[in-house]
């Protein structure tokens, strides 16, 4: 048993936020958890999340907790934003984009925000980035500016106005790229005047 508990442990070292099927998979018995975490040596996040309890606190601890139990979501919006360090918008959700006809996660924390894609819009600008640990599905900076714009009755033109201004002023996206997005996610019209403002800025 003890070399279970070790293995268990090690799985959470290396992965941040450890999931119940991770431990099944590496043939270690679901009961430790349960053990571990009534010892102090495993802290749950959720339904089926674990940690160690000295693991480095994140604020994208959220992030990698719905990563975990998301196959197919992609951060988009909001998270993306933070993530990529371009709003000064504070959101407890956390945004995901999943494929039109899929199965939304459910879970009580943290709060989810569902946004369905399909096509490009869906399968573009997808960057896969490692956080405590767990590998983290999010769209690019680009991606986010123009899903932004498409979006702008969701989160407001104003959150897309400041990202666009974030992206472009820090360099973190060519008028390419920025175009590229907007024509996939069919806001090319919308997004011409701003992208004109900022290119002759």
């Amino acid at each position: 048993m003890n070399h279970q508990a070790d293995i268990i442990l090690e799985l959470a070292r290396s992965k941040g936020v450890l999931r119940t099927r991770d431990v099944d998979s590496a043939g270690a018995s679901r009961a430790l958890l349960a053990a571990l975490t009534d010892e102090g040596k495993l802290l749950k996040l959720g339904r089926g999340l674990y940690s160690l309890p000295d693991r480095a606190a994140s604020t994208y601890d959220s992030f990698a907790e719905v990563a975990a139990r998301s196959e197919n979501g992609v951060l988009c919006l909001l998270s993306a934003l933070r993530f990529h360090d371009l709003t000064t918008q504070q959101s407890s959700d956390v945004w995901l984009a999943i494929p039109h006809k899929a199965h939304a996660p459910r879970f009580d924390y943290p709060p989810l925000r569902i946004v369905r894609m399909s096509g490009l819009s869906m399968t573009e600008g997808v960057e896969t980035v490692d956080v405590t640990g767990t590998q983290v599905r999010v769209f690019s900076v680009a991606k986010t500016v123009a899903d932004c714009f498409k979006y702008r009755n969701k989160i407001g033109l104003d959150v897309a106005l400041e990202a666009l201004r974030e992206a472009w002023n820090d360099k973190r996206a060519t008028m390419d790229e920025l175009w590229r997005y907007a024509e996939i996610c069919r806001v090319a019209n919308v997004m011409r005047p701003y992208l004109e403002a900022v290119g002759a800025a």
